[in-house]
């Protein structure tokens, strides 16, 4: 397994402060809420897009209006479908990347039928996206079995101690304050095909060193002024990349 990021979960719209101070903190993806303008109070806005990736954060989607709103089967996910899309759209969260659409209550095995039917009347209206779902272990388990959604985050809530090894990003503690920020949130990890959009991960900066030398000797066996100016524009790039200061 990669090694895990840290990132938030939280209903409250960010600030550009409060993105960089939760970056400063050493997370690495927000996941907000991707809902209609009649959730304000919660919605994802271009204008939080924009602070969230000024603060080098990537960002996760997750579409929910109420709890236990999967039950409600392919009609509810239909309609919820399409507004996530919209929103989706809207704020300008591009093609390929995930929706989420939470199953925020203790589902139980009679429910999964129809939470399966919801996901797949959802898929077909969010096109171009990526589904994925958010719940339990037993709901995790069992729409990844059913193939109904393509990324999985599993929440700790109801899962009764257990882990699925289909989860992408791992809901450990809920409704919690990191120091200096006045803030409810949750607390996740990720380990890779989150589904994630914004900012693309840095690349390490030991990594970039490694890149740069094999450049570097690859201009010196030809020692050409072109060879040179090249290596020069590829290294910065490179340094770029790792968020290195580039060289004149």
């Amino acid at each position: 397994m990669k090694d895990a990021m840290k990132g938030i979960d939280c209903a409250t719209p960010l600030t550009a402060q409060l993105a960089k101070q939760i970056a400063a903190a050493g997370y690495e993806f927000v996941i907000r809420y991707l809902v209609p303008q009649r959730y304000a109070w919660k919605r994802l806005t271009k204008a939080e897009v924009e602070c969230i990736k000024a603060a080098g954060m990537q960002i996760g989607s997750v579409f929910e209006t109420t709890a236990s709103r999967p039950a409600g089967g392919a009609a509810a996910g239909e309609v919820d479908g399409q507004e996530a899309y919209n929103e989706a759209v809207l704020i300008g969260q591009p093609p390929g990347s995930a929706i989420y659409f939470a199953v925020d209550y203790d589902a139980q095995p009679k429910d999964f039928n129809a939470i399966e039917q919801y996901l797949r009347a959802a898929a077909k209206k969010v096109k171009g996206y990526a589904v994925g779902v958010y719940g339990s272990y037993a709901v995790i388990e069992e729409m990844a079995r059913r193939g109904a959604a393509q990324h999985f985050w599993q929440t700790y809530a109801w899962s009764r101690g257990k882990r699925s090894q289909h989860a992408n990003i791992w809901q450990h503690k809920n409704d919690t304050r990191l120091p200096g920020i006045n803030l409810a949130l949750d607390l996740n990890e990720s380990y890779g095909n989150e589904g994630f959009w914004g900012v693309k991960p840095k690349m390490k900066p030991e990594d970039a060193e490694k890149i740069i030398a094999f450049l570097g000797a690859a201009w010196k066996a030809t020692e050409s002024k072109e060879a040179r100016d090249e290596f020069h524009r590829l290294a910065n790039e490179v340094r770029k990349a790792a968020g290195i200061p580039v060289q004149s």
